[in-house]
Formats: structure tokens, C-alpha cells, sequence
């Protein structure tokens, strides 16, 4: 036999008094990032949450290009927040990645293709994922690099996006080595040009130090 549907008044209902701003801010999130599966996407935004781990979420909504494709997996916007969630680790385990790859409900195939470009193991330099993710983006070696630089850069959006030159160096270095048909004494002469740049701007490379100059490694 059925049990009577039970009955509550407005007095006996009692809201959580955080609730109402924890639903008002995943909300906000959600529009933001806009996840192509909202229940996977949420279940990873609340495990997050209750872990106070960085949370699956863009700093803004991304408007995608005319001749963008919807459906083209990583964005800027995306890369930024796996960097947010990886980048303090340094040194990331392959499943780690798969799983917050998948929280955005990213294409796995896509994140294969990037992880055979390179010779990994279980373990994953971050900072090579990046750059390669950005590789991803960015078609060609420079633009690669600017959008790396974007990420790391403790800039405002649309400054100077100053990495140090260490920083800058690395990345240029190990996408050019990944390209493989840039000889080593070009990847040499365009980063000595550079760190001549940044010599004088207190060891900081900026966006106009590579974009506004001709180089045959673009």
C-alpha cells in the first residue's frame, strides 16, 4: 500500500542559508563556460568546489571566430582553466589529465593527438602540454607562443602579455624542436635577437619583441 504523500508547510521547509549563492554562482559559471555536457561539467564544478580545488570554469564567455567551428574542442579559454588546475602540480600524471580534460567535456581524440606528438610517458611536463595545446590554437609557431605567453602572463588582458625570457625561450625551443624542420642555429639567432630585447626590459619578453618582426621560423 502506497504511502500518503506527505505534506509540508512553508515553516517546516528549511533552505540552506548558503544555498541560494552557491546555485546564483554556479549558474553564472555555467553560462560562462558554456560545457557541451552540463551534468558531467557539474558534477566536476561541485567535486572541485567541495575539495576548494580550482574550479572548471572560463574567466569569460568566449564568442567563437565566423569561420570557427563550434564543435572545435580546445579554446583559450579552456587551456587556461587546465592551467589553472595543473600548472601548480609542474609535473602532471597522464589519468589526472585525461580526467580534467574530460570534466570540459574536451574530444578524447584530441587530447591523443597532442599526447603523440611527443614521446610521454605516465608523466607529463605541464608546461610542454601547454605549449603544445597552444600549438593546437595557434597554426603556426609565433602565434603559438603568443597565445602561451597570454596564459602565463601576469598582464592585464590585452597588456604587453611579459613572460620571462627563460619562460619564453623554453616554449620556443621545445615547438620548434617538436616541428623538427627548423635547423637549431635559426631557433638559436631568433632567441638570441630576442634576449637582446629583453635585457633591457629587466629580462621580460613582450608580445611587439616577436610579432612585429619578420622571422622565417613565423
Amino acid at each position: 500500500m502506497p504511502l500518503p504523500e506527505t505534506m509540508f508547510c512553508a515553516q517546516q521547509i528549511k533552505i540552506p542559508p548558503e544555498l541560494p549563492d552557491i546555485l546564483k554562482q554556479f549558474t553564472k559559471a555555467a553560462i560562462r563556460t558554456q560545457p557541451r555536457d552540463v551534468l558531467q561539467w557539474a558534477a566536476a564544478y561541485f567535486s572541485a568546489l567541495s575539495k576548494g580545488e580550482p574550479l572548471p570554469v572560463k574567466e569569460r564567455i568566449e564568442m567563437p571566430l565566423p569561420a570557427e567551428k563550434t564543435d572545435a574542442g580546445l579554446t583559450l579559454g579552456l587551456l587556461k582553466i587546465l592551467h589553472k588546475q595543473l600548472s601548480p602540480k609542474g609535473v602532471v600524471n597522464v589519468a589526472e589529465l585525461k580526467e580534467k580534460w574530460k570534466h570540459l567535456c574536451l574530444p578524447e581524440e584530441q587530447l591523443k593527438a597532442i599526447l603523440q606528438l611527443d614521446d610521454f610517458g605516465e608523466e607529463v611536463e605541464w608546461m610542454k602540454i601547454l605549449a603544445l595545446g597552444c600549438s593546437v590554437l595557434g597554426g603556426t609557431l609565433l602565434s603559438s607562443v603568443k597565445h602561451a605567453c597570454e596564459i602565463l602572463t601576469r598582464d592585464p588582458e590585452g597588456g604587453a602579455a611579459r613572460v620571462p625570457f627563460e619562460t619564453f625561450s623554453f616554449l620556443y625551443s621545445y615547438l620548434a624542436s617538436v616541428d623538427g624542420e627548423i635547423p637549431n642555429e635559426k631557433t638559436e639567432a631568433f632567441l638570441h635577437s630576442i634576449k637582446e630585447q629583453a635585457d633591457q626590459q629587466t629580462g621580460m619578453v613582450l608580445l611587439r619583441n616577436f610579432l612585429t618582426q619578420p622571422s622565417t621560423l613565423s
